[in-house]
């Protein structure tokens, strides 16, 4: 995985936005001119974080009150953008203190920026017989960092360590309303260091 680090830099929208909707239609924008691009995917990941780290809203901004809130241990997401296209999608993901995932790969590149916590992300590399898999190291995503990934080589899982809630905008190369996850495989299998 290639991780990216922010780096704030000026919009490309001269006059500030006031509105949610507003800062969102800009960053979906600048998403479909990095994918037009058509690059190969790692590629077009890198595309897409700086997209992303142009223009990454604000999590108060992306959810209600009553989004946000959620069982300890559980994670929740809320669709935010689907390009009619089947291109892209955007979700916000809410994690709450001790959520974590399984271990797992993606159908497609996957960009996300952390709008509030910290997002910790555990790395894997699948052994060369395929009966285990190997710790490659843990990235704490921090508030306002920036991440892009492709397959193959993404095998991971994204936990909250933390006892407050973190927010993260994940944008996924394909249409995830229509295929259900990002998901690719679950892994199961025994870890070693």
């Amino acid at each position: 995985m290639t991780t990216l680090m922010s780096n704030p830099m000026s919009n490309l929208v001269s006059n500030p936005v006031s509105n949610p909707r507003s800062e969102l239609d800009q960053l979906i924008v600048a998403v479909r001119r990095a994918v037009a691009r058509n690059a190969d995917w790692r590629q077009t990941a890198v595309f897409v974080a700086d997209a992303l780290r142009r223009h990454m809203p604000p999590a108060d901004l992306l959810l209600t009150p009553a989004q946000r809130i959620g069982e300890r241990g559980t994670h929740s997401s809320q669709r935010l953008h689907v390009e009619p296209d089947g291109s892209f999608s955007m979700v916000a993901i809410v994690w709450q203190p001790g959520a974590v995932t399984r271990i797992h790969d993606h159908v497609t590149w996957c960009v996300f920026g952390v709008l509030e916590g910290v997002e910790h992300e555990d790395l894997y590399t699948l052994s060369e017989d395929g009966t285990h898999l190997l710790e490659a190291g843990v990235n704490p995503n921090l508030t306002g960092e920036v991440s892009a990934f492709a397959p193959p080589g993404d095998i991971h899982r994204v936990r909250n360590n933390s006892e407050t809630t973190a927010v993260s905008l994940h944008i996924y190369g394909t249409d995830l309303s229509r295929i259900g996850s990002s998901a690719r495989r679950w892994y199961d299998l025994p870890v070693r260091g």
